[in-house]
């Protein structure tokens, strides 16, 4: 069993704050195998009808377990799940609790309460930088390529059943179980497109075109896919002036494994690693960051900036991704900066091994590597 130190680290500091910790992220993602490689931890899975059958009692169960670190795996699969960690956060607090999810706490019909100032939330993103060092990981190729769950990025050959699969166990257990949805085929044809446009617009009325439902069903099925972290929806930033895009999102797919799947790549081409890359800058900002509030910038003359953020009473920060330093062209940036004239400006590569800066045309730019454009949002 491989330790993922960064998410036992992150999972420790959680505890500090709140003894109840919710542990989310995608089917496969490795919230089982995390939560069964902490030191000294009851794990408990709540598919088997034995342990919810122990599980009736919450009272007793947590006295029988107090001070002890407590895993309550798959915890949807009871009846009020949420009853249970309430009372653990408020009866039992020297008792460390994880419970794990597919899904945002409070998305689905199971959680009538959110346990807001109860419990701290980890949301386990697929493989980033720190998992590859653990994993012994040949090159971010692979990583692309394979995607960042780790049952297929360690298969011994290219997964390509395993992703269908994924796909009915998605609906079976999460959608169905969680939200109740019907037409099978239109929410998984729908969510094939978005993985084979993954990183560009999104105009609803093609959808419902193309998966024969309403434009209401289509944003339904995107929220649904939001909340259960399969997708992720970029809003336009903008401070509403007449040359900007205002209304439409953009739309990631949560792993680059599904977006080569889907859209056919067994080989990756050069003209490939951009786009990637830019999915992976954006899974470690949501890794390391724990936050899903970050937009895009594009105006009427297709200018467009890859990741937009801003902190509260601060100027944006700009974010470009580049496979290679050389690759970079300032002319978004610097239309972005026309209407924005402050705030910080990276270009993040994965051939920059020391962060450097130019000015272009007045414009200061900061060329750096991942791990330095993380270091520098952590600190803004």
């Amino acid at each position: 069993m491989r330790k993922r130190r960064f998410w036992i680290g992150a999972l420790e500091r959680a505890w500090r704050r709140r003894s109840v910790v919710w542990l989310s992220g995608v089917r496969r993602a490795g919230k089982t195998t995390l939560s069964q490689s902490l030191p000294g931890g009851e794990y408990f899975d709540c598919e088997l009808p034995r342990v919810r059958r122990e599980l009736a009692d919450p009272e007793a169960f947590l006295a029988a377990l107090r001070g002890k670190t407590v895993v309550l795996d798959e915890i949807h699969r009871l009846g009020d799940p949420a009853q249970l960690l309430k009372i653990a956060a408020d009866h039992f607090p020297d008792t460390r609790v994880l419970a794990t999810g597919s899904s945002t706490l409070g998305a689905s019909r199971k959680f009538r309460d959110t346990l807001a100032g109860r419990k701290s939330e980890i949301w386990l993103t697929p493989m980033m930088t720190a998992d590859l060092a653990d994993f012994d990981a040949p090159d971010f190729k692979h990583r692309f390529l394979r995607g960042g769950l780790p049952p297929f990025f360690l298969a011994d050959s290219f997964p390509e059943r395993d992703f269908q699969e994924w796909m009915d166990a998605y609906w079976a257990k999460d959608i169905q179980e969680l939200f109740r949805l019907e037409r099978r085929h239109s929410f998984q044809r729908f969510a094939e497109l978005l993985f084979i446009q993954s990183g560009g617009m999104f105009e609803a009325t093609r959808f419902a075109r193309d998966c024969e439902v309403s434009r209401t069903t289509i944003a339904n099925y995107l929220a649904v896919l939001d909340a259960t972290f399969v997708v992720h929806v970029l809003k336009p930033f903008s401070s509403r002036r007449a040359t900007e895009i205002i209304a439409a999102p953009k739309v990631y797919a949560f792993d680059t494994g599904f977006l080569c799947h889907y859209r056919g790549w067994s080989a990756l081409r050069g003209d490939d690693l951009d786009l990637l890359w830019e999915h992976f800058v954006l899974n470690e900002i949501h890794a390391r960051l724990q936050a899903r509030d970050i937009g895009y910038w594009r105006d009427k003359r297709q200018h467009e900036i890859d990741f937009v953020m801003r902190k509260r009473g601060k100027s944006p920060i700009a974010i470009e991704c580049k496979w290679s330093a050389e690759g970079f062209d300032a002319r978004n940036l610097l239309a972005f900066r026309q209407v924005y004239p402050t705030g910080e400006n990276f270009v993040v590569c994965q051939d920059v091994a020391r962060p450097y800066r130019r000015s272009m045309t007045g414009c200061d730019v900061n060329f750096v590597s991942l791990s330095g454009l993380i270091a520098r949002l952590q600190a803004a």
